[in-house]
């Protein structure tokens, strides 16, 4: 059983115009995840990987029907991102981004409240690896090859240790239903 996504959640790259969002796009198309557009601002009526390029979400989102996002914005403008995510509609957004100020993320969450929770976009992390249903989508830049379909979900805030837990799974037979990066950025004092 599948949560969060699946082969037929239409998805957004934020950021897809930069180096690291379009080298996970193409690893993200080629798993199977139906990536529909990218959003960059000032870089709207671009292509690549010929998906559509727009300036912002709400442009996107009315164009596509997307409902899902993730974010390869730089720390200063993720924040921002994520919020535009969640007036465009999205339902389910990925930040990938680490070394996003706390000051931001708080910001963030103070700006989520505005919506009812029903209506509220579902966020993972910053700094997290993603999600991903195996054999069917993946939304992050997790190595799909280590995933093994099946019934076992997985929910970690490290990477590196679900991409571990993954691959011994996978040697042991065991499959996942869904695994979900929650993000791992540390809170100095704490």
């Amino acid at each position: 059983m599948a949560i969060l996504i699946d082969e037929h959640t239409r998805v957004v790259v934020q950021g897809i115009t930069g180096r690291i969002g379009r080298f996970h796009t193409e690893e993200m198309v080629s798993y199977g995840t139906n990536v529909v557009a990218g959003v960059t601002p000032g870089k709207g009526g671009e292509h690549v990987l010929g998906r559509p390029v727009f300036n912002t979400m709400k442009d996107a989102v009315a164009a596509t029907g997307a409902r899902a996002s993730i974010v390869f914005v730089p720390p200063p403008f993720a924040a921002d991102s994520i919020m535009e995510a969640a007036d465009a509609g999205i339902r389910f957004c990925v930040c990938i981004t680490d070394g996003i100020p706390m000051q931001d993320m708080m910001r963030v969450k103070r700006y989520m409240r505005r919506y009812k929770a029903q209506a509220r976009m579902t966020l993972t992390g910053p700094n997290c690896a993603g999600t991903i249903t195996p054999g069917r989508a993946l939304l992050g830049i997790m190595p799909g090859h280590i995933y093994l379909p099946g019934r076992v979900g997985v929910i970690g805030r490290s990477g590196t240790l679900g991409y571990e837990a993954a691959s011994q799974m996978k040697a042991l037979g065991i499959g996942m239903s869904t695994a979900v990066g929650i993000g791992g950025d540390p809170v100095n004092g704490t």
